[in-house]
């Protein structure tokens, strides 16, 4: 395990690293989750092992510490991300990033571009999310205030999200939870969309098949993003289908064929 302190207070981002070649791939989690957990078994598969690949836990997340002070925008998220990478000597990586870490891997692209060459983006949000009380996920998490959800929200919560997600939510500090959750139904200016638009490095969307089209996939492809639907999956396809997801991202990340 590794580490690099990311905020003035000394704060530290850890990750699992496999050694390997140049460029570095990047591995980052959704809300709850933790990179190792998430993305071990499809980081090792023959086609993609071979690449130096760094496993990161966001700040409050995982194996990460868990800061009170830390706002938990994706900004902020970003931004301590890229103080992990630098200090690694990571740049120009290709990023594989699930769920709100895909938020947080369009935002790092946009504020950090020499820390990015490729995206890979697994059904990321790209756009603000309803607060919808009752719901699983971050719009569930995030209709409680700060305090009700401290105060007993996170029960609630645990009992909807079910066993699976909870084993990595728990990990979670409670307070990052919640603002990161917060932070990622009201989005960023500009929108997490309008910014992945605007990239002009290869970028790929992978989505379940089962969600049915992907809003705004016209426009995206007509950005240059490469919208790929994945059968056989829900939100979590690394796990669901790893070998439709292993071949999906060698594809998005093999070396451009030669004229």
């Amino acid at each position: 395990m590794r580490s690099a302190a990311v905020t003035p207070e000394g704060d530290r981002i850890r990750w699992v690293e496999l050694p390997g070649q140049e460029p570095p791939r990047v591995y980052v989690h959704g809300l709850g989750a933790t990179s190792p957990a998430y993305f071990t078994s499809v980081a090792v598969d023959p086609k993609l092992t071979g690449h130096r690949s760094l496993l990161l836990d966001l700040l409050g997340h995982g194996i990460s510490d868990r800061p009170t002070h830390f706002d938990y925008t994706l900004e902020s998220h970003a931004d301590a991300l890229a103080n992990a990478l630098t200090a690694a000597g990571v740049s120009a990586a290709d990023v594989i990033a699930h769920s709100m870490g895909g938020s947080v891997a369009i935002v790092l692209a946009a504020r950090h571009p020499h820390l990015v060459s490729r995206l890979v983006l697994i059904d990321a949000n790209l756009d603000p999310i309803p607060r919808t009380p009752g719901s699983s996920g971050s719009s569930g998490i995030a209709a409680y205030s700060e305090q009700q959800f401290l105060d007993g929200g996170w029960e609630e919560v645990r009992d909807r999200v079910g066993e699976h997600w909870w084993s990595t939510m728990r990990l979670a500090g409670r307070e990052a939870l919640h603002r990161s959750a917060f932070h990622l139904t009201r989005g960023t200016v500009p929108t997490m969309r309008e910014l992945l638009l605007d990239l002009k490095i290869p970028r790929t969307f992978l989505l379940p098949e089962s969600e049915g089209p992907l809003l705004g996939a016209a426009a995206l492809t007509e950005a240059g993003v490469s919208v790929v639907p994945i059968p056989d999956c829900g939100h979590n396809i690394m796990l669901d289908n790893p070998e439709a997801f292993v071949a999906s991202v060698s594809a998005a990340l093999a070396p451009p064929a030669e004229n």
